[in-house]
């Protein structure tokens, strides 16, 4: 299901949604009848081809009420627990006004003036600079945002930030995510449960007490043998489609946030500013690719871009230069230098835009002659125009 806008946007992630949730149960029915071919084969190794299969199928058939229970156990420990697991991974806490006073009312006046629900808000004990929003309904709806990225960004930037991530939980991409974590998750762990047990038992696959020296003993136990490879090849088949559901997970979600926080701040520029500050210092040691795949920038990129899960920081400025009218000034310096790239702050001529102001370039959501944010009416953005 193709998303071409906003509206056809949320609705292919709910239709994914409920397609991944399927894909669960389907994944865990084939991982239980390779368990089950592995069982029968550990029992007597000396069986043809067919016949495992065939035992094999009886045993799924009597499992799948167990396998059925277990995942939708696994789904619902998930949907109450994830924020805990994913706080646990990455130091993540609730905060209140007092004690974050500014980041706080940053993020509650973004939600006073749309109308949008307060999510919780969340400190991430990090130099790294970055922020991801997690939950799968309104009461568990939060935003984690490290203390990295409020030290290095000012107000303007970090409202931009607290706008794409509130971007997200409007549009349903948290969910998909989530749901794509539990997946990746439920079928990993059982992957490895199954090889660890296995391959720690010294099964042989000699023929077992019906093996000799015939050739009718010769065929029976590479019957087993042939097994044991089509379960290892289930079990890895199930494990990289888990893996693979990241490319469920559309690029666009990226661009569209970051078009959703102009809408709410109408300010590009702060947009721009914050994504060039973030880019290649967003790592949180120790985080998991599930956990980084949530972060307003993800560092990690596999081979030939092919398993990158966000566009590049600069492929998303040429979007905001282009379609709302903001201006790019490039890689950007830390102010007081940056401990993990060594760059260090520039010393005439500061290239943050706060120092350099120069009106934005026309595009098709309008230009504004003055530095300040374009007004009220003047911005169409993916929630309407306001």
């Amino acid at each position: 299901m193709a998303a071409y806008g906003l509206y056809t946007h949320i609705a292919s992630n709910k239709f994914r949604s409920m397609v991944l949730l399927g894909g669960l149960f389907l994944l865990v029915y084939v991982m239980v009848f390779a368990g089950a071919l592995l069982a029968e084969v550990a029992l007597d190794s000396g069986r043809p081809f067919e016949a495992y299969i065939t035992l094999a199928a009886h045993d799924l058939v009597k499992a799948l009420p167990f396998a059925t229970i277990g995942a939708a156990a696994w789904i619902v420990i998930a949907y109450f627990l994830h924020q805990n697991i994913i706080d646990a991974v990455t130091g993540g806490h609730d905060v209140t006004r007092q004690e974050q006073p500014r980041l706080y009312n940053l993020l509650e006046n973004l939600c006073i003036s749309r109308g949008i629900p307060m999510p919780k808000l969340k400190i991430v004990d990090s130099p790294a600079l970055n922020a991801f929003a997690t939950g799968l309904n309104r009461k568990q709806y939060s935003i984690s945002v490290t203390t990295g990225l409020m030290n290095a960004l000012n107000d303007r930037e970090l409202e931009a930030v607290l706008g794409h991530e509130l971007t997200h939980i409007r549009n349903g991409d948290v969910q998909l995510l989530v749901i794509a974590v539990v997946i990746a998750g439920v079928i990993g762990f059982f992957a490895e449960l199954f090889f660890r047990i296995f391959f720690n038992s010294g099964v042989r696959y000699s023929g077992g007490r019906s093996s000799s020296s015939s050739s009718d003993g010769n065929k029976k136990g590479g019957g087993a043998f042939a097994i044991v490879l089509l379960a290892i090849a289930l079990i890895a088949l199930a494990w990289g489609l888990s893996l693979v559901v990241r490319f469920a997970l559309s690029r666009s979600r990226e661009l569209l946030a970051d078009a959703g926080s102009v809408e709410l701040t109408k300010d590009p520029d702060a947009m721009i500013s914050a994504l060039r500050k973030i880019e290649g210092r967003g790592e949180l040691p120790g985080a998991t690719s599930a956990v980084m795949e949530m972060c307003i920038d993800n560092p990690r990129e596999g081979f030939a871009d092919l398993f990158a899960t966000h566009p590049s920081v600069d492929s998303r400025v040429k979007a905001l230069v282009k379609y709302a009218g903001g201006r790019d000034p490039g890689p950007m310096a830390l102010p007081g230098g940056d401990a993990e790239t060594g760059d260090s702050a520039p010393q005439s001529g500061d290239t943050s835009l706060d120092a350099r102001r120069e009106p934005p370039h026309g595009g098709p959501w309008g230009s504004s002659p003055q530095p300040t944010p374009s007004p009220a009416g003047s911005i169409l953005g993916p929630w309407g125009r306001r």
